[in-house]
């Protein structure tokens, strides 16, 4: 049995009688897709739609886990936002999975994974003390933390500098190898650095995109890494959304 299941997603979400976009989907399992278009396209969406979330529209279409199992409990989401409890300290917000399910926290392998992102001193911290990119950093370590075998992440690395952000995608590269990861970003550079698989998303379909021919995790300066980025930001600045 696979582990890390693909998933299959094949619709259009509207509103009212209006189309916002179609969707045609495979993310392959056990490895990274990188969900690529230009701000306000729907790739949010996307994750939202198989979430269950709200998403204010309606999808007509569908969507499973290629393995046939139900996708609830087997998905970790790091949203845009942070999401942090305001009210907990850093430590406690990257255990709130296991205390809300009832369970026991391995608070070791929690500040184990604060350290591996660089917040092991603010452990018992609250999120309002802590500068927008260390929020982020925290809300990874509990997305990383909660051991799924697919993971959406929603542009986790956006308030990061670039130094830590390079660092943080070979963490999570690392962490979530052998995973079903979703990645929605609007960065070339980085889907050109992690992706096994890019998918271009426009108002009007989605396409995927040649990667390099070389291991994702890709040197960020190596030649084929530099010509896939160039070639993308080419295409989306002469995209629609």
């Amino acid at each position: 049995m696979t582990l890390s299941p693909g998933i299959t997603l094949k619709g259009q979400h509207r509103l009212e009688r209006h189309v916002l976009f179609d969707a045609d989907l495979h993310i392959p399992g056990g490895q990274w897709t990188c969900l690529l278009g230009r701000s306000g396209v729907g790739k949010s969406t996307v994750l939202r739609l198989i979430l269950g979330l709200e998403t204010g529209g309606e999808f007509q279409g569908s969507f499973a886990a290629t393995d046939g199992s139900p996708l609830a409990g087997r998905i970790s989401y790091m949203a845009q936002s942070d999401l942090l409890l305001p009210w907990l300290s850093v430590l406690d917000n990257i255990c709130i999975g296991a205390r809300l399910r009832g369970e026991p926290s391995d608070t070791d392998a929690a500040r184990a994974m604060l350290h591996r992102v660089g917040l092991a001193a603010h452990a018992h911290q609250k999120p309002a003390t802590l500068s927008g990119g260390m929020r982020q950093r925290a809300a990874l370590a509990r997305t990383l933390f909660e051991d799924r075998a697919i993971v959406f992440l929603d542009e986790p690395f956006s308030a990061l500098d670039a130094g830590t952000r390079a660092d943080m995608q070979e963490l999570a590269a690392e962490v979530l190898q052998g995973r079903t990861v979703l990645l929605v970003t609007h960065d070339p550079a980085e889907a050109a650095r992690l992706a096994h698989q890019i998918t271009v998303m426009s108002a009007q379909a989605t396409q995927n995109w040649p990667t390099p021919q070389t291991s994702a995790l890709r040197q960020i300066n190596a030649p084929e890494t530099l010509a896939c980025q160039a070639a993308l930001l080419e295409y989306l600045r002469g995209a629609s959304v």
